[in-house]
C-alpha cells in the first residue's frame, strides 16, 4: 500500500468541526474558506493534517461587499494558503466589483506569494487575464474548465491545476502537464460521484484517472503529485507555514 498520504488541494470543510473528526481525515487537505470572517476563525486552528486558507469567494453578494484588504493581509501572514479566490461569470455578483477585489488580492500576493486556489467558472479568460498583469506566483486553477488554448497559456503563466472527480474536470488531464497536476475533492461539489466514500481528502478517482492518462501506477502517480506540490511549496516559500506533518512529508520527497 502507497506510504504516502493522499493530497487534496481544494475542499470545503466547517471551520467548528471538532478537532476529532478533522485528525479522521484522510490524507493532507487544504481547505478553502468562502470569507475572510470564516478564515478568522479557522486558520489559528493548528489541525495537523488540515491547511486553512483565506478565502473571498466570487459567487457571494456579501462576502464581496465586506472584502478588507488590510484584514486579507493580516490573515495572509499566518497561513501558506489563499483559497478560495477568483472570478465567477455565473453569480449575481457585479462583474465590476468581482473584479475589483481579485485585483487587489492579487497585488497583495506579489509581495506575499502563497499557494492560491483560484476559482475561475465563467470567466476563465479574464481570470488569466488578472493573474497575467500582477503575475503573482503559487496559482492553482481550481476545476479548469478553460479552453485548450486558455490552458496553453496559463502553463506558461506557470498555473497550477487542480482536479476533481466531475466529469468535466478529470476529462481536463490529457491537455495539462503532468508537472502541473493537483488532485482535489472540492468537497462537498466536485466528488459527488464518490457517493458514501465522499469526504475531504479521498482522491482516489482523481488519482486513478490521472495514473491512466500517463501510463502510471497509483503509487507513481501519488508520489509524483507529492513532487508538483514540493515545487509549489519552494516557488512560494511558505515551507515553514505548513504544518509539521506536512512538512516532515515533504523533506522525504
Amino acid at each position: 500500500m502507497n506510504s504516502l498520504p493522499s493530497i487534496d488541494m481544494h475542499a470545503h470543510i466547517r471551520a467548528d468541526l471538532p478537532r476529532s473528526e478533522v485528525s479522521a481525515l484522510e490524507g493532507i487537505v487544504f481547505a478553502a474558506t468562502r470569507s475572510l470572517e470564516e478564515a478568522e476563525s479557522a486558520i489559528d486552528r493548528n489541525d495537523e493534517r488540515v491547511i486553512w486558507g483565506v478565502g473571498l469567494h466570487p459567487g457571494l453578494v456579501g462576502v464581496q461587499k465586506k472584502f478588507d484588504i488590510s484584514l486579507f493581509q493580516n490573515l495572509v501572514q499566518r497561513t501558506p494558503l489563499v483559497s478560495e479566490i477568483g472570478l465567477d461569470g455565473t453569480s449575481r455578483v457585479p462583474m465590476e466589483l468581482q473584479l475589483n477585489n481579485f485585483h487587489q488580492i492579487l497585488e497583495a500576493l506579489v509581495d506575499t506569494p502563497r499557494i492560491t486556489s483560484v476559482h475561475s467558472a465563467g470567466a476563465t479568460g479574464d481570470v488569466l487575464n488578472a493573474i497575467s498583469l500582477h503575475g503573482a506566483t503559487g496559482i492553482v486553477l481550481h476545476w479548469w474548465l478553460g479552453s485548450e488554448k486558455e490552458s496553453a497559456l496559463a502553463v506558461e503563466m506557470g498555473c497550477y491545476f487542480s482536479l476533481n472527480a466531475s466529469v468535466g474536470s478529470i476529462n481536463r488531464v490529457r491537455r495539462l502537464p503532468l508537472e502541473r497536476l493537483l488532485p482535489e475533492t472540492d468537497h462537498p461539489f466536485g466528488d459527488r460521484r464518490e457517493r458514501a466514500s465522499a469526504q475531504p481528502g479521498n482522491v482516489a478517482l482523481v488519482e486513478k484517472e490521472i495514473g491512466a492518462a500517463y501510463g502510471m501506477s497509483i503509487v507513481e502517480t501519488r508520489l509524483q503529485l507529492w513532487r508538483n506540490l514540493k515545487d509549489l511549496v519552494a516557488a512560494t516559500n511558505t515551507t515553514s507555514l505548513l504544518p509539521r506533518s506536512a512538512r516532515l512529508q515533504l523533506a522525504t520527497i
